[in-house]
């Protein structure tokens, strides 16, 4: 019965989502707050890419937000971040601001929905000063060879003296051949760690960029590489030993990285947010918690408080998605079965046919049940559907809820742009 109940709750609700116009009430309602997460409930939808870049657009204009952070690697990001500044010595042209998207699931951030509000991006940073230009930064903590190499290129560019820790650093990993997984080994088991080389390289560039005043974005690029590193050095070697830790290593980092380059910005800055539904949605509000995991919704809630922080879901009832079918595995547009009954993406449709937006402002009673609320990987096997929902309270989980009935899959860059 509380199923027909929460259908009744969405019909009396609900907005309807025609047209862009229809953000409105989301703008409105996340009022003067510092971060904006906008989830997504697969890293293969085109609609959740569209909204999100149309929801960002209004609130750079309208609210002053100053950059847009993801879940992404920081030097593949940080290439795509200086086109859209207009550095000097920077890509030629918006396709080759992605050749370094190019780390499997290329299709996450090489895809035409953020490189069209890339473009959007670079025409708006146009008229703006040099000190208030939008940034878009990665914040994920996968790269740490990647981050290693960006460091030491800029070091050896700039003659720094902190260019012999990072030297230290990087020899201490090359003996591992860039495998995660042979590092991680012999970091947990056999106390093969580089973590003292990594924590040191760190500790130099952040008194660097103090020194620096603050002002050198190129100094908080190295900062965060090295960021990266400390914390990826812990994931992986969490990784191999099983349990919650490199799960919570990896969202502590995305949230700390997200905290110094909105200090970065200034006292005022604002920081939109974009990463799956599993990282934004509070974890307090599923399954996580009893498992002991948390994630970068519940620890901005904590860290900065909830008024604060506004937390925006996304997901579909049915339609296509880009995805593999193995872990590296080739892309392809696959069929999204219909929501499985019972699951809030079905009582939503229940509700209407037709895209919506749901707040969670006022009397959450109806929406403290426990459902099922689906989240598809980047692997993914539509015939396996059960395994895909995540127990959620919806009304914790979220502050407001977008749905789409039937969404498409998003439209990958073609790969021989990676290739110069």
């Amino acid at each position: 019965m509380y199923g027909e109940k929460i259908v009744d709750e969405i019909k009396n609700r609900a907005f309807k989502l025609e047209n862009t116009d229809d953000l409105d009430i989301i703008v409105q309602a996340i009022g003067d707050a510092d971060f904006v997460l906008l989830g997504e409930a697969s890293h293969g939808t085109s609609e959740f890419y569209t909204l999100r870049a149309e929801l960002s657009k209004r609130l750079i204009l309208e609210k002053n937000f100053s950059f847009i952070a993801v879940e992404g690697d920081w030097p593949s990001c940080y290439t795509l971040n200086r086109y859209i500044k207009q550095y000097p010595d920077t890509a030629a042209n918006i396709r080759e601001a992605h050749r370094d998207f190019n780390r499997w699931p290329t299709w996450m951030w090489a895809n035409n929905e953020v490189m069209n509000y890339a473009e959007w991006l670079y025409d708006f940073n146009k008229n703006i000063s040099a000190g208030r230009k939008i940034g878009f930064y990665g914040i994920d903590v996968y790269s740490l060879w990647e981050s290693m190499d960006e460091i030491l290129s800029h070091l050896k560019k700039t003659g720094s003296p902190e260019l012999k820790a990072a030297q230290k650093a990087f020899d201490c990993f090359d003996p591992y051949k860039r495998d995660p997984q042979t590092y991680g080994v012999s970091a947990a088991f056999l106390s093969e760690s580089c973590e003292e080389e990594v924590v040191k390289l760190l500790t130099d560039l952040q008194v660097k960029r103090q020194l620096s005043k603050g002002e050198d974005e190129a100094a908080l690029s190295d900062e965060l590489n090295a960021l990266v590193a400390v914390n990826a050095e812990r994931y992986y070697r969490s990784m191999v030993q099983g349990g919650p830790d490199s799960w919570n290593v990896r969202d502590r980092h995305m949230v700390e990285a997200l905290n110094r380059i909105k200090a970065f910005h200034g006292p005022d800055a604002k920081a939109i947010v974009w990463e799956d539904n599993t990282h934004i949605g509070d974890a307090r509000a599923t399954d996580m918690e009893a498992d002991g995991m948390v994630n970068i919704g519940q620890l901005l809630r904590e860290q900065h408080g909830d008024d604060r922080v506004y937390v925006v879901g996304f997901g579909t009832h049915r339609g296509t998605v880009i995805a593999a079918d193995q872990w590296g595995g080739e892309m392809q547009s696959m069929e999204v079965p219909e929501a499985q009954s019972g699951s809030w993406e079905d009582l939503m449709h229940k509700a209407g046919a037709y895209d919506k937006i749901l707040l969670f402002d006022h009397d959450s009673e109806p929406f403290l049940e426990t459902v099922g609320h689906r989240a598809i990987g980047v692997v993914y096997n539509p015939r396996r559907e059960r395994g895909n929902y995540v127990p959620s309270v919806m009304a914790l989980r979220y502050d407001a809820f977008v749905y789409i009935d039937e969404s498409n899959a998003l439209s990958p860059l073609r790969q021989e742009i990676f290739h110069y």
